[in-house]
């Protein structure tokens, strides 16, 4: 890594261990903004119907691959979306193949999409067996569904409840925590061994609830799991820039049209794709760990996966005055606005990333 401070920064191209690309027209939209900058995602398989088995990935990937710009060398890592139904022998052999590189438990009603997930764990424990034997990880939206559990709470929760014992009965399993958002998950995280791996996204370093609620509803700002308090913000902070290989990104960048998330019931997602790497190198600056940068977006990620880092190459510029940020994008005659970090950022990316 070459680092001149204060000036340019120079990484191996980053990759997006959690990324929402959606289907249709608003796939062909963001597609190319995550495909700008990062070498490689893992791409959520929550769609309706979901991306529940290997054809169904196999045809997304085609989809994905057609929506990215001619000559890009972008790689969607493909996932599928367990069910009490998905069958052993066919996550085996689209991992197998290459095609896949991670199974994703949403529990049923946690989040977007998700009413095809998981109600009972011990439902899909021949499935996560298998998994555990062949080395596939299993990508968790940790969260409970429980309404008598306070939104703010569900994390903690669910590491009690479903996470820790899933641990000491499949130990071997490899797990990350996706999207972590309080301080119980990353000392969690902290506290376990060399197969389980946590994602921060961009948007949870920087906004706590008050940018939701306070002075008005904010739906822009809102997403699942939802940030929490100030004290867990600072504790995603300090273990994203620690160094500490357990802890990459995942962006979690998950759009919407406009007219879903201004409504009286408004879909949850923040779209960070276009404006990620600048927003981090302002983090990691505000932390004095700009150093610590590559670990955490381009190397902790593809180690844990047991794939190589990037050979390309990602340079950073820090400018005197404030980069303009795109406040929106098209998609098909809808508008999907871009996360707002509400501060000014004086870094981007290098017109000559490659």
């Amino acid at each position: 890594m070459s680092l001149v401070p204060m000036k340019t920064l120079t990484i191996r191209k980053p990759d997006d261990w959690h990324l929402h690309l959606r289907d249709g027209a608003v796939l062909k939209a963001v597609a190319p903004h995550s495909a700008a900058h990062f070498g490689r995602a893992i791409i959520m398989p929550n769609l309706v119907p979901p991306v529940a088995t290997a054809r169904d990935a196999a045809a997304y990937r085609e989809r994905i691959l057609a929506a990215l710009p001619a000559g890009s060398g972008f790689q969607p890592l493909m996932t599928l979306y367990l069910t009490e139904t998905t069958q052993a022998d066919d996550v085996e052999s689209a991992f197998a193949d290459g095609l896949v590189h991670a199974v994703k438990l949403y529990p049923a009603g946690a989040t977007t999409n998700s009413q095809s997930g998981v109600r009972d764990v011990g439902k899909v424990m021949p499935v996560l067996e298998r998994m555990a034997h062949i080395g596939l990880p299993l990508c968790v939206h940790g969260e409970v569904t429980d309404p008598a559990i306070d939104i703010f709470d569900r994390e903690a929760v669910f590491i009690d409840r479903v996470l820790a014992p899933l641990r000491q009965r499949l130990p071997e399993l490899k797990i990350v925590m996706e999207h972590i958002t309080t301080k119980d998950g990353v000392e969690f995280a902290r506290a376990q061994d060399e197969r389980l791996g946590a994602t921060i996204t961009t948007h949870h370093l920087i906004i706590n609830r008050n940018a939701i609620l306070a002075g008005g509803i904010r739906p822009h700002y809102y997403c699942l799991p939802v940030a929490k308090r100030e004290t867990h913000r600072q504790a995603l902070r300090q273990a994203a820039t620690s160094g500490d290989k357990r802890f990459f990104l995942g962006t979690d960048s998950a759009p919407h049209v406009d007219k879903l998330k201004e409504t009286a019931c408004g879909c949850a997602g923040i779209f960070t794709a276009p404006n990620t790497m600048a927003c981090l190198a302002h983090v990691f600056e505000e932390e004095e760990a700009l150093d610590r940068l590559e670990g955490f977006t381009s190397l902790h990620g593809p180690s844990f996966y047991g794939l190589p880092a990037n050979e390309q190459r990602l340079t950073l510029e820090r400018q005197d005055m404030p980069v303009e940020m795109p406040r929106s994008i098209e998609a098909d005659g809808e508008t999907i606005t871009v996360f707002d970090p509400m501060f000014p950022i004086h870094w981007k990316v290098a017109e000559n990333a490659s």
